[in-house]
């Protein structure tokens, strides 16, 4: 995925599951697919959320890259199971 310039008035919606029929769970960012929240909604409010937000569905490539971000912050590892090489040097208990 190449990165994009920030634009802040573009905004992306990644849909991860439909529970029960009722909620929709994805992923919301403004201005870049990586800097995103996860978020749930009702159906409705969910069509609603996305039309007043103009919102833009992220590409497959899009969605893969957030995967593989969210698994590193998540596990430490980057996408060749590598853990990330800052891990053991942050300090946690600053003084």
């Amino acid at each position: 995925m190449t990165t994009p310039t920030f634009n802040p008035k573009q905004c992306f919606v990644h849909i991860r599951d439909i529970r029960d029929e009722k909620f929709v769970q994805f992923d919301f960012a403004i201005g870049d697919p990586l800097c995103n929240l996860e978020m749930v909604l009702p159906v409705k409010a969910f069509e609603e959320f996305c039309a007043n937000n103009k919102v833009t569905h992220m590409s497959e490539e899009e969605a893969k890259a957030v995967d593989r971000d969210r698994a590193q912050w998540s596990y430490g590892r980057n996408e060749h199971g590598k853990t990330a090489d800052f891990i053991g040097k942050l300090d946690l208990n600053p003084e």
